[in-house]
């Protein structure tokens, strides 16, 4: 019985043996998912943040100096052109008109007074009744009256001015989008009391990179991405570009324009993401960035599928500037090729695979 059970044990661990000999020789194909390399022009658009800001924005300031007695309008109160903004306290300015005006008067009295002097002694120097000399004074003390009245009357105009500049109102249809001062705050000539956004017009404020600022122009078309509305890309344009760099970020400041409706579909200050062509790229493929593994000698490579055999196989590649979510490739692939997506690290040289793509159907071999 010791000797059958043991023949038992031996026949079946030469089973068990054969059994792993033949899982050894014969290896499941991996499934992957394999893609292939995108369109050039997708891989050639570089990203830039921005903010979206009125193309006209005015700081709005009083032209004399007081107290501000009132204050009509908010922070995002929208205004038409015209309309009264804020008030300073018109009391001195009001003094001031009186008395241009009083002195106004007084320099035409004494106008009227050297009027008829200048018109008696021209009668007496043609009598011969006083010297040619007396009537040339007379005359320069009329022309003399005549140019302080000048200046009495320019000075009324001024102090009416100013009487009238106590009331800041908007320069054109917008919307108020700061505010700098209260009620009952004394403000400076100049002093910013409102930003004015005007309606004509939203634009995008983005910056440039120094090593690329060769590769952008006025009027180069470009896509505008809310950040609240991601995936809806709007068109615009660049209209202007900075000719000297900040000195602190070495970047350049430039303004894009939102075309069309495009402009009715943003607010201010949101978030943006402006995406720009780049010159001289439209040929790059690209790739996700789950594909790019590590090759041979630390170089930048890719796992291509051979569609004939089921394997893959370590394709070297020379890629761009990387991006968000993928990276463009300058070289090392082709636009059918089938490229592993994701996973590769995982694969080795010439492992079978069972390629999918992205709606997880097989890839058929040729």
């Amino acid at each position: 019985m010791s000797s059958l059970r043991l023949l038992a044990i031996l026949v079946l661990l030469a089973g068990l043996a054969g059994c792993g000999g033949q899982v050894e020789t014969s290896e499941t194909a991996r499934p992957v998912l394999v893609v292939h390399p995108g369109g050039g022009a997708q891989a050639a658009l570089s990203a830039y943040a921005g903010e979206v800001h009125a193309r006209e924005e005015s700081p709005l300031s009083f032209r004399v100096g007081g107290k501000l007695v009132r204050r009509d309008v908010d922070a995002g109160t929208r205004v038409k052109q015209g309309q009264v903004l804020a008030v300073l306290d018109a009391d001195d300015l009001s003094l001031q008109a009186q008395s241009a005006q009083a002195q106004l008067a007084a320099a035409e009295a004494d106008l009227v007074r050297a009027r008829g002097d200048r018109d008696r002694y021209a009668k007496l120097v043609g009598d011969k009744l006083v010297s040619q000399s007396t009537y040339d004074a007379q005359n320069a003390a009329y022309k003399a009256a005549e140019g302080q009245a000048r200046a009495a009357r320019a000075q009324l105009d001024v102090a009416r001015n100013q009487a009238a500049y106590s009331q800041l109102r908007a320069p054109r249809d917008g919307v108020i989008a700061t505010r700098q001062v209260e009620a009952g705050q004394v403000v400076a000539a100049g002093q910013t009391v409102f930003t004015l956004a005007a309606d004509q017009g939203r634009e995008v404020a983005i910056s440039l990179p120094e090593n690329r600022i060769r590769q952008f122009v006025v009027g180069q078309p470009v896509l505008v991405e809310l950040w609240n509305a991601p995936g809806e890309r709007l068109p615009g344009t660049i209209r202007e570009i900075s000719p000297a760099a900040d000195p602190q970020t070495r970047t350049y400041a430039a303004r894009v324009n939102l075309v069309g409706d495009a402009a009715k579909a943003v607010e201010l200050g949101q978030s943006a993401r402006v995406y720009v062509q780049e010159t001289g790229a439209e040929a790059a493929l690209s790739l996700p960035l789950s594909a790019i593994q590590r090759g041979a000698g630390g170089a930048t490579a890719v796992w291509v599928v051979d569609p004939r055999t089921g394997k893959v196989k370590s394709q070297p590649v020379q890629l761009g500037r990387y991006g968000e979510t993928d990276v463009p490739v300058l070289a090392g692939v082709k636009a059918d090729d089938w490229v592993v997506g994701a996973g590769g690290h995982l694969l080795r040289e010439d492992q079978p695979v069972s390629p999918v793509d992205r709606d997880n159907r097989p890839i058929k071999s040729k």
